[in-house]
């Protein structure tokens, strides 16, 4: 019989890591997160877990020493410059890796994961991403691997790509592979379909007339170029491709990248057939959250939860292969 395995998991957000994880058999000891509304929805859909509403600063793990396998979490990073350790510590976001590596320390998991924005691979020419492997390799107590994973490309209908910063004690002697992408490929099509009805942002009449101008899968550039003056202004003539204003999304692609809100004018998300912004729903099947999941708190801030969240589907994927990983290590320990 397979053991459980255990996972704690810090800045948890409204819980698509979580959920994802524990989908995939994974059992979750404690999840750790600082906004109040955030724990809501995770005590809201997990009852049974204990949630703990506090900065990761506060917070101390050693009690679960030898009871973690996996120590995860959306830690920001991009602070971690060039500058070295001494400007990581004195900068806020920079000092959670600090602290994420002293959660490591205290508990010593068999695993630890930070997912992360994409721009950290490139942050500072590749120096941070660097600084920060080196820091959390503890000593070469552990070996650091990162990779930056499509969410397209394993089951989820949103062009969303994420780093996933993946550490392994040295007590695990096999190898550790990200998973391969997927054959399964999703289109907005395939989500769109039966959507549960839930609240919304609705355009204004002016904005909802000129939105009514775009055609599916297209944007500002396809409107009359009247209309171009008009709504862009003074960004009309600056540089940049601009592509997400005006943008209506097409039923035969995945979506653009999920933001906080669906109609902010530099990232729209219009619905591709009907002329209002994505619903509450309509985000969270994208983000491959279950109908059954509930979001707390005001419409905005659960347009804000789903749109920072980890596509529920993707760390399924990573959860089943972090899984299959451990149970390869016991085999082969055998």
């Amino acid at each position: 019989m397979t053991e459980s395995r255990r996972f704690i998991e810090v800045c948890a957000g409204c819980g698509g890591l979580s959920l994802g994880l524990m989908e995939a058999g994974w059992e979750p000891i404690l999840l750790n997160e600082i906004d109040k509304t955030c724990c809501e929805t995770l005590r809201e859909n997990h009852p049974e877990v204990e949630v703990i509403q506090k900065s990761m600063t506060d917070l101390n793990v050693e009690e679960y020493r030898g009871r973690v396998d996996l120590l995860t979490g959306g830690v920001p990073c991009q602070s971690f410059s060039q500058a070295g350790l001494r400007r990581g510590l004195e900068d806020e976001r920079g000092g959670l890796i600090m602290e994420f590596a002293r959660l490591v320390d205290e508990c010593e998991p068999k695993i630890f994961m930070i997912e992360n924005v994409k721009g950290l691979i490139t942050h500072q020419g590749g120096e941070t991403i660097r600084l920060v492997k080196e820091h959390l390799s503890r000593d070469g107590n552990y070996k650091v691997h990162h990779k930056l994973l499509k969410a397209v490309e394993y089951g989820v209908p949103q062009k969303r790509e994420r780093v996933f910063i993946i550490g392994i004690h040295r007590s695990m002697e096999r190898e550790w592979k990200y998973p391969e992408p997927t054959n399964e490929r999703k289109v907005l099509r395939d989500v769109l379909v039966d959507v549960p009805e839930s609240p919304g942002y609705s355009y204004p009449e002016r904005k909802r007339e000129i939105m009514e101008m775009v055609p599916e899968g297209g944007c500002w550039v396809d409107l009359p170029e009247e209309i171009q003056e008009e709504y862009m202004g003074a960004s009309l003539h600056s540089g940049g491709g601009k592509r997400g204003i005006a943008r209506r999304l097409s039923m035969d692609e995945p979506c653009l990248t999920l933001t906080t809100s669906p109609c902010q004018k530099q990232t729209e998300r219009c619905h591709p057939t009907e002329t209002r912004p994505l619903t509450i729903r309509e985000y969270a099947r994208i983000q491959t959250f279950p109908d059954s999941f509930v979001f707390k708190g005001t419409v905005a801030k659960q347009y804000k939860q789903i749109g920072n969240a980890v596509p529920v589907k993707l760390a399924n994927v990573i959860g089943i292969a972090l899984i299959e990983y451990l149970e390869e290590n016991i085999r082969n320990d055998v």
